[in-house]
Protein backbone atom coordinates (compact mmCIF):
# COMPACT_ATOMS: atom_id res chain seq x y z
CA UNK A 1 0.00 0.00 0.00
CA UNK A 2 1.34 3.47 -0.80
CA UNK A 3 2.32 5.82 2.02
CA UNK A 4 -0.19 8.66 2.18
CA UNK A 5 -0.13 11.83 4.29
CA UNK A 6 -2.88 14.41 4.19
CA UNK A 7 -2.00 18.10 4.46
CA UNK A 8 -4.69 20.70 5.20
CA UNK A 9 -3.17 24.21 5.09
CA UNK A 10 -5.49 27.11 5.99
CA UNK A 11 -4.73 30.46 4.33
CA UNK A 12 -6.09 33.85 5.38
CA UNK A 13 -7.62 34.64 2.01
CA UNK A 14 -11.03 33.61 0.73
CA UNK A 15 -12.19 36.55 -1.39
CA UNK A 16 -9.51 37.07 -4.03
CA UNK A 17 -10.03 34.50 -6.79
CA UNK A 18 -6.54 35.02 -8.18
CA UNK A 19 -4.96 34.28 -4.81
CA UNK A 20 -7.14 31.22 -4.11
CA UNK A 21 -6.40 29.75 -7.53
CA UNK A 22 -2.71 30.69 -7.42
CA UNK A 23 -2.16 28.79 -4.18
CA UNK A 24 -4.17 25.84 -5.51
CA UNK A 25 -2.06 25.73 -8.68
CA UNK A 26 1.14 25.75 -6.61
CA UNK A 27 -0.04 22.62 -4.80
CA UNK A 28 -1.48 20.85 -7.85
CA UNK A 29 1.70 21.42 -9.90
CA UNK A 30 3.88 19.73 -7.27
CA UNK A 31 4.79 16.25 -8.52
CA UNK A 32 3.19 13.56 -6.38
CA UNK A 33 0.65 15.88 -4.71
CA UNK A 34 -3.03 15.21 -5.31
CA UNK A 35 -5.15 18.29 -4.59
CA UNK A 36 -8.48 16.97 -3.33
CA UNK A 37 -10.41 20.02 -2.20
CA UNK A 38 -10.35 23.83 -2.16
CA UNK A 39 -12.92 25.43 0.16
CA UNK A 40 -12.90 29.26 0.25
CA UNK A 41 -15.11 31.32 2.55
CA UNK A 42 -16.05 34.94 1.90
CA UNK A 43 -17.14 35.97 5.41
CA UNK A 44 -14.32 34.04 7.05
CA UNK A 45 -11.90 35.33 4.39
CA UNK A 46 -10.14 32.01 4.61
CA UNK A 47 -9.50 29.05 2.31
CA UNK A 48 -8.91 25.47 3.38
CA UNK A 49 -6.93 23.29 0.97
CA UNK A 50 -6.74 19.51 1.21
CA UNK A 51 -4.12 17.48 -0.61
CA UNK A 52 -2.44 14.11 -0.18
CA UNK A 53 0.77 12.39 -1.19
CA UNK A 54 3.86 10.62 0.18
CA UNK A 55 5.50 12.33 3.22
CA UNK A 56 8.36 13.96 1.32
CA UNK A 57 6.00 15.17 -1.40
CA UNK A 58 3.41 16.85 0.83
CA UNK A 59 6.16 18.83 2.58
CA UNK A 60 7.25 20.23 -0.79
CA UNK A 61 3.62 20.89 -1.75
CA UNK A 62 3.05 22.85 1.46
CA UNK A 63 6.22 24.88 0.86
CA UNK A 64 5.16 25.71 -2.69
CA UNK A 65 1.75 26.80 -1.39
CA UNK A 66 3.36 29.05 1.22
CA UNK A 67 5.65 30.65 -1.37
CA UNK A 68 2.65 31.42 -3.55
CA UNK A 69 0.73 32.84 -0.59
CA UNK A 70 3.60 35.20 0.23
CA UNK A 71 3.06 36.95 -3.11
CA UNK A 72 -0.72 37.25 -2.68
CA UNK A 73 -1.54 37.82 1.01
CA UNK A 74 -0.79 40.87 3.14
CA UNK A 75 -2.04 40.44 6.70
CA UNK A 76 -1.98 44.19 7.31
CA UNK A 77 -5.21 44.49 5.33
CA UNK A 78 -6.85 41.19 6.33
CA UNK A 79 -10.22 41.01 8.07
CA UNK A 80 -12.57 38.06 8.51
CA UNK A 81 -14.77 36.13 10.89
CA UNK A 82 -12.29 33.30 11.49
CA UNK A 83 -9.55 33.58 14.16
CA UNK A 84 -6.11 33.85 12.54
CA UNK A 85 -2.52 34.90 13.18
CA UNK A 86 -0.84 34.51 9.82
CA UNK A 87 -1.13 34.39 6.04
CA UNK A 88 -0.60 30.65 6.12
CA UNK A 89 -2.36 30.35 9.41
CA UNK A 90 -2.05 26.64 10.16
CA UNK A 91 -0.61 23.66 8.27
CA UNK A 92 -1.31 20.25 9.84
CA UNK A 93 -0.03 16.89 8.58
CA UNK A 94 -2.31 13.90 9.11
CA UNK A 95 -1.54 10.17 8.75
CA UNK A 96 -3.89 8.49 6.27
CA UNK A 97 -2.33 5.24 5.06
CA UNK A 98 0.82 3.30 5.99
CA UNK A 99 2.25 6.34 7.82
CA UNK A 100 2.68 6.90 11.57
CA UNK A 101 1.91 9.99 13.62
CA UNK A 102 5.63 10.26 14.39
CA UNK A 103 6.40 10.48 10.68
CA UNK A 104 3.80 13.24 10.30
CA UNK A 105 5.41 15.09 13.20
CA UNK A 106 8.73 14.86 11.33
CA UNK A 107 6.99 16.28 8.24
CA UNK A 108 5.77 19.24 10.30
CA UNK A 109 9.23 19.90 11.74
CA UNK A 110 10.89 19.65 8.33
CA UNK A 111 8.27 21.94 6.81
CA UNK A 112 8.52 24.47 9.67
CA UNK A 113 12.29 24.66 9.47
CA UNK A 114 12.33 25.05 5.67
CA UNK A 115 9.51 27.62 5.70
CA UNK A 116 11.31 29.75 8.28
CA UNK A 117 14.56 29.64 6.30
CA UNK A 118 12.89 30.20 2.96
CA UNK A 119 10.59 33.13 3.84
CA UNK A 120 12.23 34.36 7.08
CA UNK A 121 8.97 34.04 9.02
CA UNK A 122 8.19 32.79 12.56
CA UNK A 123 6.81 29.24 12.81
CA UNK A 124 5.29 27.42 15.79
CA UNK A 125 4.82 23.68 16.30
CA UNK A 126 1.60 22.31 17.82
CA UNK A 127 -0.28 19.07 18.63
CA UNK A 128 1.82 15.91 18.21
CA UNK A 129 4.81 17.82 16.78
CA UNK A 130 5.64 19.63 20.04
CA UNK A 131 6.66 18.56 23.54
CA UNK A 132 5.66 21.92 25.04
CA UNK A 133 2.32 21.39 26.78
CA UNK A 134 1.21 25.01 26.40
CA UNK A 135 1.57 24.67 22.62
CA UNK A 136 -0.40 21.46 22.18
CA UNK A 137 -3.62 23.33 21.39
CA UNK A 138 -3.81 25.57 18.34
CA UNK A 139 -6.13 27.96 20.18
CA UNK A 140 -3.46 28.61 22.82
CA UNK A 141 -0.86 29.57 20.24
CA UNK A 142 -3.34 31.65 18.27
CA UNK A 143 -4.67 33.47 21.34
CA UNK A 144 -4.47 37.21 20.72
CA UNK A 145 -4.46 36.54 16.98
CA UNK A 146 -2.51 38.60 14.46
CA UNK A 147 -3.18 41.86 16.29
CA UNK A 148 -1.62 40.60 19.52
CA UNK A 149 1.38 38.97 17.86
CA UNK A 150 3.79 41.98 17.96
CA UNK A 151 3.77 41.92 21.76
CA UNK A 152 3.33 38.17 22.23
CA UNK A 153 6.26 37.08 20.05
CA UNK A 154 8.69 39.05 22.26
CA UNK A 155 7.79 36.99 25.34
CA UNK A 156 10.24 34.20 26.19
CA UNK A 157 7.47 31.60 26.49
CA UNK A 158 6.23 32.43 22.98
CA UNK A 159 9.53 32.39 21.13
CA UNK A 160 8.93 30.64 17.76
CA UNK A 161 10.22 27.11 17.22
CA UNK A 162 11.70 28.22 13.90
CA UNK A 163 12.47 31.60 12.38
CA UNK A 164 12.99 35.05 13.87
CA UNK A 165 11.39 36.06 17.17
CA UNK A 166 10.18 39.28 15.65
CA UNK A 167 6.89 40.43 14.17
CA UNK A 168 6.51 40.11 10.39
CA UNK A 169 3.61 42.47 9.59
CA UNK A 170 3.04 41.10 6.10
CA UNK A 171 2.97 37.43 7.10
CA UNK A 172 2.24 37.21 10.80
CA UNK A 173 3.14 33.68 11.98
CA UNK A 174 2.42 30.10 10.91
CA UNK A 175 1.53 27.11 13.08
CA UNK A 176 2.32 23.60 11.86
CA UNK A 177 2.01 20.20 13.45
CA UNK A 178 0.72 16.63 13.27
CA UNK A 179 -2.71 15.52 14.36
CA UNK A 180 -5.46 13.03 13.73
CA UNK A 181 -8.27 13.78 11.32
CA UNK A 182 -10.22 16.88 12.32
CA UNK A 183 -13.76 17.45 11.09
CA UNK A 184 -14.57 21.09 10.37
CA UNK A 185 -18.33 21.19 10.77
CA UNK A 186 -20.70 24.18 10.78
CA UNK A 187 -24.40 24.28 11.67
CA UNK A 188 -26.58 26.97 10.04
CA UNK A 189 -28.77 29.01 12.40
CA UNK A 190 -31.31 31.70 11.45
CA UNK A 191 -30.11 34.02 14.19
CA UNK A 192 -27.72 36.78 15.05
CA UNK A 193 -24.01 36.17 15.42
CA UNK A 194 -24.36 36.66 19.19
CA UNK A 195 -27.06 33.99 19.47
CA UNK A 196 -24.99 31.52 17.46
CA UNK A 197 -21.99 32.22 19.68
CA UNK A 198 -24.10 31.68 22.77
CA UNK A 199 -24.90 28.17 21.52
CA UNK A 200 -21.23 27.62 20.65
CA UNK A 201 -20.21 28.41 24.23
CA UNK A 202 -22.72 25.88 25.52
CA UNK A 203 -21.46 22.98 23.42
CA UNK A 204 -17.69 23.51 23.08
CA UNK A 205 -15.50 21.58 25.53
CA UNK A 206 -13.89 24.76 26.84
CA UNK A 207 -17.31 26.12 27.74
CA UNK A 208 -17.59 29.58 29.21
CA UNK A 209 -14.83 31.60 30.79
CA UNK A 210 -15.22 34.24 33.48
CA UNK A 211 -16.34 37.14 31.32
CA UNK A 212 -18.54 34.92 29.17
CA UNK A 213 -20.32 33.65 32.29
CA UNK A 214 -20.61 36.80 34.39
CA UNK A 215 -19.86 39.67 32.02
CA UNK A 216 -16.91 41.97 31.46
CA UNK A 217 -17.06 43.39 34.99
CA UNK A 218 -16.34 40.01 36.57
CA UNK A 219 -14.49 40.13 39.89
CA UNK A 220 -13.33 36.74 41.15
CA UNK A 221 -13.05 37.99 44.73
CA UNK A 222 -16.78 38.66 44.77
CA UNK A 223 -17.55 35.01 43.97
CA UNK A 224 -14.78 33.45 46.05
CA UNK A 225 -11.73 31.45 45.05
CA UNK A 226 -13.71 28.29 44.34
CA UNK A 227 -15.16 29.59 41.05
CA UNK A 228 -14.61 27.33 38.03
CA UNK A 229 -15.37 27.94 34.36
CA UNK A 230 -18.57 26.39 33.06
CA UNK A 231 -17.58 23.46 30.86
CA UNK A 232 -19.38 22.76 27.61
CA UNK A 233 -21.25 19.58 26.75
CA UNK A 234 -19.15 18.22 23.88
CA UNK A 235 -15.64 16.93 24.51
CA UNK A 236 -13.00 17.31 21.78
CA UNK A 237 -15.03 20.14 20.22
CA UNK A 238 -14.05 23.76 19.67
CA UNK A 239 -16.80 26.13 18.62
CA UNK A 240 -17.46 29.75 17.78
CA UNK A 241 -20.44 31.70 16.45
CA UNK A 242 -20.11 33.88 13.37
CA UNK A 243 -22.22 35.44 10.64
CA UNK A 244 -22.13 34.53 6.93
CA UNK A 245 -22.98 37.67 5.01
CA UNK A 246 -23.11 35.76 1.72
CA UNK A 247 -25.77 33.39 3.11
CA UNK A 248 -27.52 35.94 5.33
CA UNK A 249 -27.45 33.71 8.39
CA UNK A 250 -25.27 32.74 11.33
CA UNK A 251 -23.33 29.55 11.94
CA UNK A 252 -22.14 27.62 14.94
CA UNK A 253 -18.72 26.74 13.57
CA UNK A 254 -17.02 23.74 15.15
CA UNK A 255 -13.79 21.79 14.91
CA UNK A 256 -14.25 18.20 16.07
CA UNK A 257 -10.79 16.94 16.96
CA UNK A 258 -11.95 13.40 17.75
CA UNK A 259 -15.22 12.31 16.14
CA UNK A 260 -15.06 9.03 18.06
CA UNK A 261 -15.36 11.00 21.31
CA UNK A 262 -18.05 13.38 20.03
CA UNK A 263 -19.58 12.30 16.69
CA UNK A 264 -20.75 14.94 14.24
CA UNK A 265 -24.40 13.99 14.67
CA UNK A 266 -24.04 14.61 18.41
CA UNK A 267 -22.81 18.14 17.70
CA UNK A 268 -25.70 18.71 15.30
CA UNK A 269 -28.32 17.43 17.73
CA UNK A 270 -26.92 19.48 20.64
CA UNK A 271 -27.02 22.66 18.55
CA UNK A 272 -30.58 21.84 17.46
CA UNK A 273 -31.59 21.40 21.09
CA UNK A 274 -30.18 24.78 22.15
CA UNK A 275 -31.66 26.48 19.09
CA UNK A 276 -35.10 25.11 19.94
CA UNK A 277 -34.82 26.51 23.47
CA UNK A 278 -34.06 29.92 21.98
CA UNK A 279 -36.84 29.57 19.37
CA UNK A 280 -34.29 29.65 16.55
CA UNK A 281 -34.47 27.72 13.28
CA UNK A 282 -31.75 25.35 12.07
CA UNK A 283 -31.24 25.30 8.29
CA UNK A 284 -28.97 22.34 7.74
CA UNK A 285 -25.23 22.16 8.16
CA UNK A 286 -21.95 22.20 6.29
CA UNK A 287 -18.79 20.09 6.28
CA UNK A 288 -15.73 22.15 5.37
CA UNK A 289 -13.15 20.20 3.43
CA UNK A 290 -13.17 16.42 3.60
CA UNK A 291 -14.62 14.00 6.11
CA UNK A 292 -13.82 10.37 6.97
CA UNK A 293 -16.41 7.83 5.86
CA UNK A 294 -16.57 6.42 9.39
CA UNK A 295 -17.81 9.75 10.77
CA UNK A 296 -20.80 9.72 8.41
CA UNK A 297 -21.50 6.03 9.01
CA UNK A 298 -21.70 6.80 12.74
CA UNK A 299 -24.36 9.39 11.95
CA UNK A 300 -26.19 6.90 9.73
CA UNK A 301 -26.25 4.34 12.53
CA UNK A 302 -27.60 6.97 14.93
CA UNK A 303 -30.50 8.02 12.69
CA UNK A 304 -31.29 4.44 11.70
CA UNK A 305 -31.58 3.43 15.35
CA UNK A 306 -33.44 6.59 16.32
CA UNK A 307 -36.04 6.15 13.56
CA UNK A 308 -36.03 2.33 13.50
CA UNK A 309 -34.84 2.26 9.89
CA UNK A 310 -33.40 -0.75 8.10
CA UNK A 311 -30.71 0.24 5.60
CA UNK A 312 -27.67 -1.76 4.49
CA UNK A 313 -26.36 -0.08 1.35
CA UNK A 314 -23.58 2.41 2.01
CA UNK A 315 -24.80 4.95 -0.54
CA UNK A 316 -28.31 4.87 0.95
CA UNK A 317 -26.91 5.43 4.42
CA UNK A 318 -25.06 8.46 3.10
CA UNK A 319 -28.26 9.82 1.54
CA UNK A 320 -29.96 9.47 4.92
CA UNK A 321 -27.23 11.47 6.68
CA UNK A 322 -27.15 14.16 4.00
CA UNK A 323 -30.92 14.54 4.35
CA UNK A 324 -31.18 14.46 8.14
CA UNK A 325 -28.29 16.87 8.72
CA UNK A 326 -28.96 19.08 5.70
CA UNK A 327 -25.44 18.76 4.33
CA UNK A 328 -26.62 20.12 0.95
CA UNK A 329 -27.82 23.40 2.49
CA UNK A 330 -24.97 25.61 1.22
CA UNK A 331 -24.02 23.61 -1.85
CA UNK A 332 -24.16 20.08 -3.17
CA UNK A 333 -22.53 17.48 -0.92
CA UNK A 334 -21.12 14.86 -3.27
CA UNK A 335 -19.78 11.85 -1.32
CA UNK A 336 -17.29 11.03 -4.08
CA UNK A 337 -15.80 14.51 -3.74
CA UNK A 338 -16.08 15.02 0.04
CA UNK A 339 -15.24 11.68 1.69
CA UNK A 340 -11.52 11.18 2.16
CA UNK A 341 -11.55 7.42 1.45
CA UNK A 342 -13.42 7.96 -1.83
CA UNK A 343 -11.06 10.74 -2.86
CA UNK A 344 -7.81 8.86 -2.31
CA UNK A 345 -9.15 5.53 -3.54
CA UNK A 346 -7.76 4.26 -6.79
CA UNK A 347 -10.15 1.34 -6.42
CA UNK A 348 -8.01 -0.22 -3.71
CA UNK A 349 -10.11 -3.36 -3.40
CA UNK A 350 -7.47 -5.36 -5.24
CA UNK A 351 -6.65 -6.28 -8.83
CA UNK A 352 -9.04 -9.25 -8.95
CA UNK A 353 -12.12 -7.79 -7.32
CA UNK A 354 -11.87 -4.56 -9.29
CA UNK A 355 -12.57 -6.41 -12.55
CA UNK A 356 -16.31 -5.92 -12.04
CA UNK A 357 -16.40 -8.95 -9.71
CA UNK A 358 -17.19 -6.85 -6.67
CA UNK A 359 -20.06 -5.08 -8.40
CA UNK A 360 -21.39 -8.46 -9.50
CA UNK A 361 -21.38 -9.80 -5.93
CA UNK A 362 -22.98 -6.69 -4.48
CA UNK A 363 -25.69 -6.74 -7.13
CA UNK A 364 -26.48 -10.37 -6.34
CA UNK A 365 -26.73 -9.52 -2.63
CA UNK A 366 -29.26 -6.76 -3.27
CA UNK A 367 -33.04 -6.53 -3.48
CA UNK A 368 -33.03 -7.18 -7.23
CA UNK A 369 -34.03 -10.71 -8.34
CA UNK A 370 -31.43 -10.56 -11.11
CA UNK A 371 -28.68 -11.62 -11.31
CA UNK A 372 -29.59 -14.67 -9.19
CA UNK A 373 -28.89 -18.36 -8.90
CA UNK A 374 -28.80 -18.94 -12.66
CA UNK A 375 -26.19 -16.24 -13.19
CA UNK A 376 -24.09 -17.63 -10.34
CA UNK A 377 -24.32 -21.12 -11.82
CA UNK A 378 -23.03 -19.79 -15.14
CA UNK A 379 -20.20 -17.99 -13.37
CA UNK A 380 -19.25 -21.16 -11.49
CA UNK A 381 -19.03 -23.06 -14.75
CA UNK A 382 -16.69 -20.44 -16.20
CA UNK A 383 -14.50 -20.42 -13.08
CA UNK A 384 -13.66 -24.08 -13.65
CA UNK A 385 -11.70 -23.01 -16.74
CA UNK A 386 -9.64 -20.15 -15.25
CA UNK A 387 -6.65 -20.12 -17.58
CA UNK A 388 -3.51 -18.02 -17.67
CA UNK A 389 0.21 -18.40 -17.25
CA UNK A 390 -0.09 -17.25 -13.65
CA UNK A 391 -0.78 -19.62 -10.71
CA UNK A 392 -2.91 -16.88 -9.18
CA UNK A 393 -5.81 -16.44 -8.93
CA UNK A 394 -6.29 -20.12 -8.15
CA UNK A 395 -8.46 -22.42 -6.12
CA UNK A 396 -8.13 -20.44 -2.90
CA UNK A 397 -9.29 -17.21 -4.52
CA UNK A 398 -12.18 -19.02 -6.19
CA UNK A 399 -13.18 -20.59 -2.86
CA UNK A 400 -13.36 -17.13 -1.28
CA UNK A 401 -15.36 -15.86 -4.24
CA UNK A 402 -17.79 -18.78 -3.95
CA UNK A 403 -18.27 -18.19 -0.23
CA UNK A 404 -19.06 -14.54 -0.93
CA UNK A 405 -21.50 -15.49 -3.70
CA UNK A 406 -23.24 -18.03 -1.47
CA UNK A 407 -23.73 -15.41 1.23
CA UNK A 408 -24.89 -12.93 -1.43
CA UNK A 409 -27.60 -15.27 -2.66
CA UNK A 410 -28.80 -15.70 0.91
CA UNK A 411 -28.91 -11.94 1.38
CA UNK A 412 -30.84 -11.59 -1.89
CA UNK A 413 -33.50 -14.07 -0.73
CA UNK A 414 -33.77 -12.16 2.53
CA UNK A 415 -34.19 -8.86 0.71
CA UNK A 416 -36.87 -10.30 -1.58
CA UNK A 417 -38.76 -11.53 1.48
CA UNK A 418 -38.40 -8.33 3.51
CA UNK A 419 -40.95 -5.65 2.68
CA UNK A 420 -42.97 -8.08 0.55
CA UNK A 421 -46.68 -7.75 1.35
CA UNK A 422 -47.09 -11.50 1.17
CA UNK A 423 -44.46 -12.00 3.89
CA UNK A 424 -44.99 -8.82 5.92
CA UNK A 425 -45.15 -10.73 9.21
CA UNK A 426 -41.54 -11.84 8.65
CA UNK A 427 -40.04 -8.33 8.46
CA UNK A 428 -38.67 -8.41 12.03
CA UNK A 429 -37.01 -11.79 11.41
CA UNK A 430 -35.53 -10.64 8.11
CA UNK A 431 -34.01 -7.65 9.87
CA UNK A 432 -31.99 -10.13 11.92
CA UNK A 433 -31.17 -12.55 9.12
CA UNK A 434 -30.10 -10.16 6.34
CA UNK A 435 -27.35 -8.09 8.08
CA UNK A 436 -24.99 -11.00 8.93
CA UNK A 437 -25.40 -12.46 5.44
CA UNK A 438 -24.75 -9.09 3.84
CA UNK A 439 -21.77 -8.27 6.07
CA UNK A 440 -20.14 -11.68 5.54
CA UNK A 441 -20.68 -11.34 1.79
CA UNK A 442 -18.67 -8.10 1.84
CA UNK A 443 -16.07 -9.39 4.32
CA UNK A 444 -15.33 -12.40 2.11
CA UNK A 445 -14.60 -10.25 -0.96
CA UNK A 446 -11.22 -9.19 0.43
CA UNK A 447 -10.11 -12.84 0.72
CA UNK A 448 -10.21 -13.26 -3.08
CA UNK A 449 -7.04 -11.20 -3.27
CA UNK A 450 -5.77 -12.17 0.18
CA UNK A 451 -5.37 -15.78 -0.96
CA UNK A 452 -3.38 -14.75 -4.01
CA UNK A 453 -1.22 -12.50 -1.82
CA UNK A 454 -0.58 -15.37 0.59
CA UNK A 455 0.63 -17.59 -2.26
CA UNK A 456 2.89 -14.77 -3.50
CA UNK A 457 4.43 -14.51 -0.02
CA UNK A 458 5.39 -18.19 -0.17
CA UNK A 459 6.77 -17.87 -3.71
CA UNK A 460 8.95 -14.94 -2.63
CA UNK A 461 10.35 -17.06 0.19
CA UNK A 462 11.24 -19.80 -2.31
CA UNK A 463 13.34 -17.30 -4.25
CA UNK A 464 15.46 -16.27 -1.25
CA UNK A 465 19.22 -17.01 -1.57
CA UNK A 466 20.73 -20.28 -0.29
CA UNK A 467 24.40 -19.38 -0.53
CA UNK A 468 25.24 -19.78 3.17
CA UNK A 469 23.92 -21.85 6.05
CA UNK A 470 22.42 -18.66 7.51
CA UNK A 471 20.70 -17.96 4.17
CA UNK A 472 19.24 -21.46 4.18
CA UNK A 473 17.89 -21.05 7.73
CA UNK A 474 16.30 -17.69 6.92
CA UNK A 475 14.79 -19.12 3.74
CA UNK A 476 13.35 -22.09 5.60
CA UNK A 477 11.79 -19.85 8.25
CA UNK A 478 10.30 -17.54 5.59
CA UNK A 479 8.88 -20.54 3.71
CA UNK A 480 7.20 -21.85 6.85
CA UNK A 481 5.74 -18.41 7.60
CA UNK A 482 4.46 -18.24 4.03
CA UNK A 483 2.82 -21.66 4.36
CA UNK A 484 1.16 -20.68 7.63
CA UNK A 485 -0.26 -17.56 5.98
CA UNK A 486 -1.43 -19.61 3.00
CA UNK A 487 -3.30 -21.88 5.44
CA UNK A 488 -4.79 -19.14 7.64
CA UNK A 489 -6.56 -17.42 4.73
CA UNK A 490 -8.66 -20.40 3.52
CA UNK A 491 -9.22 -21.51 7.11
CA UNK A 492 -10.78 -18.13 7.84
CA UNK A 493 -12.89 -18.39 4.69
CA UNK A 494 -14.21 -21.79 5.82
CA UNK A 495 -15.15 -20.37 9.21
CA UNK A 496 -16.99 -17.43 7.71
CA UNK A 497 -18.78 -19.60 5.19
CA UNK A 498 -19.93 -22.13 7.78
CA UNK A 499 -21.21 -19.37 10.05
CA UNK A 500 -23.91 -18.65 7.44
CA UNK A 501 -25.77 -21.99 7.66
CA UNK A 502 -28.20 -21.05 10.45
CA UNK A 503 -29.42 -18.09 8.37
CA UNK A 504 -29.76 -20.14 5.17
CA UNK A 505 -31.74 -22.81 7.06
CA UNK A 506 -34.15 -20.22 8.42
CA UNK A 507 -34.57 -18.70 4.97
CA UNK A 508 -35.26 -22.16 3.57
CA UNK A 509 -38.04 -22.60 6.14
CA UNK A 510 -39.77 -19.22 5.88
CA UNK A 511 -38.24 -17.16 3.04
CA UNK A 512 -39.88 -16.11 -0.21
CA UNK A 513 -40.78 -19.41 -1.89
CA UNK A 514 -40.27 -17.84 -5.31
CA UNK A 515 -36.55 -17.63 -4.52
CA UNK A 516 -36.17 -21.33 -3.64
CA UNK A 517 -33.81 -22.09 -6.53
CA UNK A 518 -31.60 -19.11 -5.64
CA UNK A 519 -31.28 -20.42 -2.10
CA UNK A 520 -30.49 -23.93 -3.37
CA UNK A 521 -27.71 -22.58 -5.59
CA UNK A 522 -26.48 -20.48 -2.67
CA UNK A 523 -26.29 -23.52 -0.40
CA UNK A 524 -24.36 -25.62 -2.92
CA UNK A 525 -22.06 -22.67 -3.67
CA UNK A 526 -21.31 -22.25 0.02
CA UNK A 527 -20.62 -25.96 0.45
CA UNK A 528 -18.33 -25.94 -2.60
CA UNK A 529 -16.47 -22.97 -1.13
CA UNK A 530 -15.70 -24.95 2.03
CA UNK A 531 -14.51 -27.91 -0.04
CA UNK A 532 -12.31 -25.46 -1.95
CA UNK A 533 -10.69 -24.29 1.27
CA UNK A 534 -10.22 -27.94 2.31
CA UNK A 535 -8.21 -28.87 -0.79
CA UNK A 536 -6.26 -25.62 -0.64
CA UNK A 537 -5.30 -26.24 2.97
CA UNK A 538 -4.39 -29.89 2.35
CA UNK A 539 -2.00 -28.88 -0.40
CA UNK A 540 -0.14 -26.39 1.79
CA UNK A 541 -0.29 -28.50 4.94
CA UNK A 542 1.95 -31.19 3.45
CA UNK A 543 5.11 -29.10 3.85
CA UNK A 544 4.30 -27.60 7.27
CA UNK A 545 6.88 -28.85 9.80
CA UNK A 546 5.00 -28.02 13.01
CA UNK A 547 3.15 -31.28 13.76
CA UNK A 548 0.92 -29.66 16.39
CA UNK A 549 -0.25 -27.05 13.88
CA UNK A 550 -0.85 -29.75 11.25
CA UNK A 551 -2.93 -31.77 13.67
CA UNK A 552 -5.10 -28.85 14.80
CA UNK A 553 -5.67 -27.55 11.27
CA UNK A 554 -6.51 -31.04 9.96
CA UNK A 555 -9.01 -31.57 12.76
CA UNK A 556 -10.66 -28.19 12.14
CA UNK A 557 -10.93 -28.43 8.35
CA UNK A 558 -12.22 -32.05 8.52
CA UNK A 559 -14.95 -30.84 10.88
CA UNK A 560 -15.63 -27.89 8.56
CA UNK A 561 -16.36 -30.00 5.47
CA UNK A 562 -18.52 -32.35 7.55
CA UNK A 563 -20.55 -29.38 8.85
CA UNK A 564 -20.85 -27.86 5.37
CA UNK A 565 -22.04 -31.13 3.83
CA UNK A 566 -24.62 -31.82 6.52
CA UNK A 567 -25.88 -28.22 6.57
CA UNK A 568 -26.16 -27.99 2.79
CA UNK A 569 -28.11 -31.26 2.68
CA UNK A 570 -30.44 -29.96 5.36
CA UNK A 571 -31.11 -26.68 3.48
CA UNK A 572 -31.76 -28.56 0.22
CA UNK A 573 -34.08 -31.02 1.97
CA UNK A 574 -36.11 -28.19 3.53
CA UNK A 575 -36.38 -26.48 0.13
CA UNK A 576 -37.37 -29.70 -1.66
CA UNK A 577 -40.11 -30.50 0.87
CA UNK A 578 -41.47 -26.99 1.05
CA UNK A 579 -44.54 -26.38 -1.07
CA UNK A 580 -45.35 -22.76 -0.14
Amino acid sequence: MPRIVECVPNFSEGRCKEAVEGIANAIASTDGCNLLDVDPGVSTNRTVYTFVGPPETVVLGALNAARAAYTYIDMRTHTGEHPRMGAMDVCPFIPVQNVTMEECAMCAKEFGEKLALDLDVPVYLYAEATEIESRKKLSSIRSGEYEGLPEKILQDEWKPDFGPAEFNPRWGATVTGARNFLVAYNINVLSTKEQAHRIALNIREQGRGEEQTYGTGFNNEHYGTGWNPVKGRCKSVQAIGWYLEEANMAQVSTNISDYNVTPIHKVYEEVCKDAAELNLAICGSQIVGLVPLEALMQAADYYMEKENLFILEEDQKLRLVINRMGLNSLGAFSPKERIIEYMISDDNDGPLVSMDVKDFILTIGSRSPTPGGGSVAALLASLVSIRSWSPTPGGGSVAALLASLGSALGAMVGFLTYGNKKFYELDSRMRKIIPPLYKTMKDLIQFVDADAAAFSEYMLALKLPQDTEEDKVLRAVAMQEGLHTAIRVPLTVSRLANSMWPFLKELAEIGNINCKSDLQVGAKTLETAVWGTYYNIQTNLTDVQDEEVKSKVTEEIDAAIKLAGESCAEVLKICDERKA
